[in-house]
């Protein structure tokens, strides 16, 4: 079992991960592919000497922290590491089309409702929105900006019937590039 400092160096080293492979692989010495996919080893070489990890950071560290982890943020497939959604690099990073659930969530600040009525819902600072396939996931995405967010339904099926693409960015997380108005309705 897990004691809280190990816990809390697991969050820390995930966030380092996230900021390396969503926001500056640069700064790591690191290229993403046209997915967002980098080397593994040389992504553990980067981490382990930028932040000096003690005991140093390992594939089996990694996976044991995408094990435990409560949200799927990182993907392992041969021989290399990606973050599933999130990124702010510019460019856009490949992900590959696919019919949505019928309906999805988006959990915003109520001071937002104004402009999504009028211009949809946009990546803003990140490469695509983010859906949520359940209203618990939307709500805890909506909590990091407003303690009682706003929930809104996206009709994906009705959206992706007239041409809207939709893309996994995990179980849980679903991507597209914009979401007029027309596609949601206030739940709360």
């Amino acid at each position: 079992m897990q004691d809280i400092s190990d816990h809390r160096s697991d969050v820390f080293i995930s966030k380092k991960m996230s900021y390396c492979l969503r926001h500056n692989p640069g700064k790591y010495g690191l290229k993403l592919d046209e997915y967002g996919f980098v080397d593994l080893q040389e992504f553990l070489n980067a981490m382990n000497r930028i932040h000096h990890f003690q005991p140093k950071l390992t594939e089996m560290k990694i996976r044991e922290i995408m094990h435990n982890s409560d949200k799927e943020r990182f993907e392992i497939k041969n021989g290399k590491i990606c973050a599933l959604y999130g990124h702010s690099l510019p460019g856009i990073i490949k992900r590959k089309k696919a019919i949505p659930p019928k309906v999805l969530y988006h959990g915003t600040a109520h001071r937002f409702l104004t402009s999504i009525e009028r211009e949809g819902l946009l990546p803003m600072g990140r490469q695509y929105v983010h859906l949520s396939t359940d209203i618990a996931m939307a709500e805890s995405v909506g909590k990091r900006r407003d303690h009682h967010p706003a929930i809104l339904l996206v009709n994906a099926e009705k959206a992706h019937k007239d041409g809207i693409d939709f893309y996994i960015g995990n179980d849980e997380v679903w991507l597209c590039d914009c979401v007029p108005s027309k596609y949601l309705r206030l739940l709360k």
